[in-house]
């Protein structure tokens, strides 16, 4: 559910204001799956096309690696290795995720991310042609809907077709 205002800012959406990008602040209602917050996404307001989830892996070449796909779409590894130029990428194991992004699982943000590590992040291109989409604002629950170029700009990203159905 979306709260439009009252929501104390979150770090990313401090970093968003002193960078000068516009964005919208929600907030979803989560539950519990294993040890694992998910969030409940309700339909009728946002499309979970439009809703990006941030994935962290590790290569050789370039040691951590950020995927940004579809929250109902699967990363293709495979792509992110080529693009990122590594021959192979693997997901962080869940015990190291937290020291590698400062971010717990669910939480990852592609811009927190950036601001703390200037990891490699690539954006899955069907991002480009929606426009504006939501990430993580860096706690569970917590998304900010940003402009996709100004997200890519903002952190340096690059998109590139990594996200599939499989």
């Amino acid at each position: 559910m979306s709260k439009k205002s009252k929501l104390k800012k979150t770090l990313v959406e401090k970093i968003l204001d002193k960078a000068k990008v516009d964005y919208k602040q929600f907030a979803f209602e989560t539950h519990m799956q294993g040890d694992v917050a998910q969030l409940d996404v309700n339909h009728g307001e946002v499309d979970e096309h439009r809703v990006y989830k941030t994935l962290v892996l590790s290569g050789k070449t370039t040691g951590p690696v950020v995927g940004v796909v579809p929250l109902d779409k699967h990363l293709n590894e495979k792509e992110l290795a080529r693009v990122s130029g590594n021959k192979k990428v693997n997901m962080v194991p869940l015990r190291d995720l937290e020291k590698t992004t400062g971010y717990e699982h669910g939480a990852n943000t592609p811009i927190g991310i950036w601001e703390k590590f200037e990891y490699p992040i690539y954006i899955d291109a069907s991002a480009e042609q929606q426009g504006s989409i939501l990430v993580s604002s860096g706690k569970i629950g917590r998304s900010v809907e940003i402009n996709a170029t100004d997200l890519k700009n903002l952190v340096h990203a690059e998109f590139a077709d990594i996200a599939t159905d499989d």
